[in-house]
Order: C-alpha cells, then sequence, then structure tokens
C-alpha cells in the first residue's frame, strides 16, 4: 500500500486544527506501517491519497496525483458563519469542492448526515478524531509550571479555553461569563486564524483591551499539555464544531468539560460533558462543585474509545478497502 497524507501545512494554514490532527494520525499510521505512508509529498505515483484540506496547494496536488482521493471533512458549511468574515462565498463551494473527491470520511453522525445531504452520492465513512492519550494526561508539576509562567497562583480557579479567537468559538460569551465572576481566572489560549481578515477582528482586539484582570489571553504556548493540566475546568462557548481536539485533550487530561449544547457535542460527549443553553447555565455548571467532581472521575475514562492508536487503524482498514475496490 502506497498512501500520503496530505494537509496545507504552511502560514495561517498551520494553525488550524485540521493540521494538527492530520500530524497526530500520520505518527500513528507511521508506527504501525513504516515506510508505508508518506506526509505532503508532492509526487503522483500514489494507490491512496488522504486530504485534510482543500486549499490551493491540495487542491493543486489532487488534480495531478493518482489514486484514490479521499478527504476528511474537518468542516462542513455551517461552520463558517461566525468565524471567516466572507463565509457566504467559501459555503457555495463546498459542493462542488467536495465533489471532486472519491470519499469522505466524516468524523461526527451530525457532519455525515450533513454531507450526505450536500453530495447523497458521495461515498462517506464515519471516523471520529483521536488522541493521544500518552500525551495529554494529568500532571500536576506542568500545570504548576503553567500557573506559574501566567501569574495565577495554586489556588486560583481557572477555566481554560483553547481556540480560535472568532465570534463562533463563543469568544463574546466568554468575556461575558469572566466579568460575570471575577472571583475566577479565565485563560483563552489562541489567536486568529486568518489574521485581520478573522471574522470581528478589530471587535474583539477592542474588547480584549477592556476586559476585565481576571481575564488572560495568552496567545500560541509552547507547551499545549502544560495549559490543560493547569486548568480546574474546560469552557468551550462555541456555537458550531464538528468534533473540536481541543475537548478530547480536555477530557484525556482529566479536565471537567463544560461546553455549549450544540448537536455534535450531545451525540458525541454525551454525558461526559456539562452542556450548558445560554451563559447563565454555564456559569452554574462552573459552580456546581458535585458536578464537576462526577466529570472529572469520568473524563480521561471517557477518551479511552478515542485513543489515537485505535482511530489510526480505522484509517487503515478504510484505506486498505477504498484500494481494493478501486
Amino acid at each position: 500500500m502506497r498512501a500520503n497524507i496530505f494537509v496545507e501545512d504552511i502560514f495561517f494554514f498551520k494553525y488550524i486544527g485540521c493540521s494538527t490532527l492530520a500530524k497526530t494520525l500520520y505518527r500513528q499510521i507511521d508506527h504501525r506501517v513504516h515506510h508505508e505512508i508518506s506526509w505532503n509529498s508532492y509526487n503522483a505515483d500514489f494507490d491512496l491519497v488522504h486530504y485534510h484540506s482543500f486549499g490551493p496547494m491540495a487542491l493543486t496536488h489532487r488534480s495531478y496525483t493518482k489514486g484514490v482521493k479521499v478527504l476528511t471533512a474537518h468542516s462542513t458549511p455551517r461552520l463558517n458563519d461566525g468565524n471567516v468574515a466572507f463565509s457566504t462565498f467559501i459555503n457555495n463551494q463546498y459542493p462542488k469542492i467536495y465533489g471532486k473527491f472519491d470519499h469522505i470520511i466524516a468524523i461526527t453522525p451530525p457532519s455525515l448526515r450533513e454531507i450526505q445531504e450536500m453530495l447523497p452520492d458521495m461515498p462517506t465513512t464515519l471516523i471520529p478524531n483521536g488522541v493521544n492519550r500518552e500525551k495529554f494526561y494529568p500532571d500536576n508539576e506542568k500545570g504548576r509550571r503553567f500557573r506559574r509562567c501566567i501569574g495565577v497562583s495554586d489556588e486560583a480557579t481557572v477555566v481554560l479555553t483553547v481556540a480560535q479567537e472568532t465570534p463562533r468559538k463563543g469568544i463574546y460569551d466568554f468575556l461575558k461569563l469572566a466579568r460575570m465572576m471575577p472571583d475566577i481566572t479565565f485563560v483563552w489560549v489562541g489567536g486568529y486564524p486568518y489574521s485581520v481578515l478573522s471574522k470581528d477582528y478589530a471587535k474583539i482586539e477592542m474588547m480584549k483591551r477592556s476586559s476585565g484582570k481576571n481575564v488572560i489571553f495568552t496567545g500560541f504556548v509552547p507547551d499545549i499539555t502544560e495549559a490543560y493540566a493547569g486548568a480546574d475546568i474546560f469552557l468551550l462557548p462555541s456555537y458550531a464544531e464538528i468534533m473540536p481536539m481541543v475537548l478530547l485533550e480536555a477530557l484525556a487530561t482529566g479536565v471537567p468539560v463544560v461546553a455549549r449544547d450544540i448537536p455534535e457535542f450531545r451525540e458525541v460527549f454525551g454525558d461526559a460533558s456539562l452542556l450548558f443553553s445560554d451563559i447563565h447555565e454555564a456559569a452554574g455548571f462552573m459552580r456546581d462543585e458535585t458536578a464537576l467532581r462526577r466529570l472529572k472521575g469520568i473524563s480521561r475514562p471517557f477518551t479511552e474509545r478515542f485513543d489515537i492508536g485505535r482511530i489510526a487503524d480505522e484509517h487503515l482498514n478504510t484505506y486498505r478497502r477504498l484500494i481494493e475496490e478501486a
């Protein structure tokens, strides 16, 4: 089997989740079938190419490479609203772009249904994202190191969000909750996905400058595992997601998750998280010590089914099946 995993991995693309996901998957697959899988090769002679993005480099490569062309749908049209300034134009391109591939891998049941609605004749497979549980795990020393780095005491309650700074990710609700709960430290790790072209860039920058002393925006951090280990609660107020790695990473680190009640989270994460409908309910969950203790006990065990080794095996089985069928 000669397969190639391909993703845009330059400029701002390298900071988008699909690049991290592709690298995590590649490392696990390469560990299992060494020398059979290439990474971002521009050669054309493959049995299968697995794309994790559909930017200009990926589409150019797709136009000339041989073999089965597979795309993992890390995004769908509804995710761009509130995230990209020109989302309407991009959303109109999805059916045409997705239709260029031979097979689509969906990562959640709701996204699978959306793809099948958009392209009824497109062959699809459901494989969820995976998390490296050997990398993300509870570590008190890492947690203390992160808190020292951002100037927060060991006794403080830290609510962590790891996300792009966009309206879709719920940054406005994050700031409202911080104002409502001044005794809690709110930490946001992440930056803008598309620099000044990101939705509401200027407005968000203005609001960040006027946020309270209990709000910390770190930007990029060298070791994201330290940030998770230093958190008491992981908050994800996104309005639309497919299956964000950050939730799996937080859960694998044993951090209780409070997230918005959207279909993906309800279907995928279920009882392993507290799902809120509005910020007042979110604030209540973050004060509910009994519920948070319960989640802390089940968070890491919940991620066993999403272990990256298992997910890599599912991909390899899919590769072999598609190559045989071609």
